[in-house]
């Protein structure tokens, strides 16, 4: 007879990395002894610093929140809901718990034994891979990311197409090696003469300790140990060891566990046989081409704009790597738009060289919308700005004629690498939008002191600017004439506020989703639309009505509001949560299509799919009642 409860639980794993690339049989022996776990809303299930437990954890049902706490502050790390794993510390490397768990709502979890599981993973390597990627995008250790950089950026895939098959580290395959009897003056001159940061010892061709540069500090520059002492008496041992087999995550998961920045190769992956190379903290850079700094460095010497279409190409590459190693999306946002920001620059930058002369007064090249928010991950049309200073009015147009050829010639440049034009021309080669700085405080004077369709619908972009090239002082008294004419009207921010609750909902009366009704996207669902711009436009109106202009990302303005309003923190945490899982959501979509991402058809979603959907968009309507309360909306609606 049928263990129908074992049943239930198979059916559920197999649509889960890693128990989808488990054998049927093998599935369901684990499925066998699965603890069903039913918890409340609040609950406790792990505590940071808690021994480990025997088991790890999938959620079947509901949402589990993972909290970090440091010297008295409470971090979310991640809220995981249906089908997330969470807790594997005990099967990687058998240490307390670094964070806290509780039931973010009321849980239905599966609870795996770590003693049935870990065999199946040592042997099956695309599981080991598996967990070890999902274990080490979790990992916060800030001593080593202080000393050596955030070593998350470091894990990376031999192919985009394969989730499991992952890179192998380059190592160097012949160490520069010492004896342990080695006088310590001659490793740090061979150290230096090889330009190497480690040397090993070894003993009978096996390695025992090894020297790196920051031993030598320690331990001689100090005056701990003298300069003729011997190798032995200032190397650092036991080494960690790996084979030549070893990948990308398992040399970081390793890097970890052992605070090492090198890893000895031997024969065997032991210290008991021969080395036969060294991998170091650098090499890991190097293993992966698409490194962020490797590519910013490039973007910096490019001469054409095909180079620097070249490099995008290799964002977009490192973007899928990031997503499918589920490295924090705040981080990789953060990465991208770095790196974007870097090629409009050096875009602008060899722009400048074309020209026939220098610009003739301070100007300001400004990002708008999704890119001044710093949330355009995508190949998506470009919006931007420029602003000059103001000149007398006999040489305005001369002036304006010479930044619209700049900006036409930008523009124009940002298309060849990939960046598609705007539709709606909110371009900086629109003379309306690349002007003087007095002009520019006149339009938003007009957006805000007589609010009309339009002006409502250009202050939804425009308002979102940010600082890209040039001279900063100009957006920033464009910024404090801004806030100085918001305080003198607050009508203007009650309309926006209606604008934000007319936005259409993204679910109907009995929670099906609301699709276009015709025209040749009919009957697919816009993301962008329903679901992000009404957070997006509410976190925009609540910082304004604060007067506070230092950040327009997102996600930076609803942690910004949760410090500000802490009796509505929960509903601005939701928010931010709701709000990264969208993006993400409409980033992998269009990475999967091939698209920007914001119209999805929905019989492309699996049920989880669209169940986590739906939960995304909960803290939507909550957002829209604090806006009624606040701009006091309801004699409007």
């Amino acid at each position: 007879m049928k263990n129908t409860i074992a049943e239930r639980i198979l059916d559920f794993l197999k649509n889960y990395p890693p128990f989808n690339i488990i054998s049927k049989k093998e599935l369901r022996s684990i499925a066998e002894q699965v603890e069903v776990i039913y918890i409340e809303k609040g609950t406790p299930l792990f505590s940071q610093d808690e021994k480990p437990h025997r088991l790890f954890y999938i959620v079947h049902k509901g949402a589990i929140k993972l909290t970090q706490e440091d010297t008295g502050n409470t971090s979310i790390i991640d809220i995981c809901d249906e089908g997330d794993i969470f807790g594997l510390r005990p099967l990687m490397l058998k240490e307390n718990y670094l964070m806290h768990a509780e039931a973010n709502e009321e849980s239905i979890l599966y609870g795996i034994p770590l003693d049935i599981f870990k065999p199946l993973s040592e042997k099956n390597k695309n599981i080991k891979n598996y967990l070890i990627t999902s274990f080490a995008s979790n990992v916060k250790d800030p001593s080593i990311i202080e000393e050596r950089g955030n070593t998350s950026s470091y894990i990376a895939k031999e192919n985009n197409t394969d989730l499991y098959n992952l890179q192998k580290a380059v190592f160097t395959k012949k160490p520069i090696s010492c004896k342990p009897t080695t006088i310590v003056k001659d490793v740090a001159l061979t150290m230096r003469s090889h330009s190497i940061g480690a040397m090993v010892v070894v003993k009978n061709k096996k390695p025992i300790g090894i020297i790196t540069s920051k031993d030598l500090r320690d331990k001689i520059v100090t005056g701990d140990y003298d300069i003729s002492s011997e190798a032995q008496t200032i190397m650092s041992t036991p080494v960690a060891t790996a084979t030549e087999e070893i990948t990308i995550p398992e040399a970081h998961i390793a890097m970890l566990k052992h605070s090492a920045s090198h890893i000895c190769i031997t024969k065997d992956g032991s210290s008991k046989s021969k080395l036969t190379g060294i991998l170091s903290l650098h090499d890991l850079v190097v293993s992966l081409g698409s490194n962020p700094s490797v590519l910013i460095k490039e973007i910096k010497r490019a001469k054409k704009s095909k180079h620097l279409r070249r490099i995008r190409e290799k964002v977009a590459l490192l973007l899928n790597t990031y997503l499918e190693q589920e490295l924090p999306f705040a981080h990789i946002a953060n990465i991208i738009s770095e790196i974007n920001t870097v090629i409009i620059i050096r875009s602008i930058e060899l722009c400048l060289l074309k020209m026939e002369g220098p610009p003739p007064v301070k100007f300001t090249w400004v990002a708008l919308g999704s890119q001044g928010r710093r949330e355009q991950l995508l190949r998506s049309d470009q919006d931007n700005a420029l602003i000059f200073e103001d000149v007398p009015k006999s040489k305005f147009k001369v002036t304006q004629d010479y930044f619209l050829l700049l900006s036409s010639k930008v523009v124009k440049y940002l298309n060849t690498i990939g960046y598609e034009y705007c539709p709606a021309d909110m371009m900086a080669s629109n003379p309306k939008w690349c002007t003087s700085l007095t002009h520019w405080k006149q339009q938003f004077d007009n957006w805000i002191l007589k609010p009309d369709e339009s002006g409502i619908l250009l202050s939804s972009i425009f308002f979102d600017y940010e600082f890209i090239y040039g001279s900063q002082d100009l957006t920033d008294k464009l910024t404090k004439s801004l806030f100085k004419t918001l305080n003198t009207d607050n009508y203007f921010l009650n309309r926006l506020a209606k604008d934000i609750i007319d936005k259409p909902s993204p679910v109907g009366f009995f929670r099906q989703f609301i699709v276009e009704q015709d025209g040749e996207h009919k009957d697919f669902f816009n993301i962008k639309i329903r679901a992000l711009m009404p957070l997006i436009d509410a976190a925009r109106i609540l910082i304004l009505s604060h007067k506070v202009s230092t950040s327009n990302n997102t996600l930076q303005r609803y942690k910004k509001l949760a410090e500000l309003e802490p009796q509505n923190k929960d509903l601005f945490n939701s928010c931010e949560r709701a709000f990264r899982t969208l993006l993400k959501f409409k980033t992998e979509q269009g990475i999967l299509n091939g698209d920007s991402g914001k119209l999805i058809q929905l019989e492309s979603l699996t049920k989880t799919e669209k169940l986590k959907l739906k939960r995304a968009f909960k803290p939507i309507k909550e957002i829209q009642e604090l806006l009624i309360f606040r701009f006091n909306l309801k004699q409007m609606l």
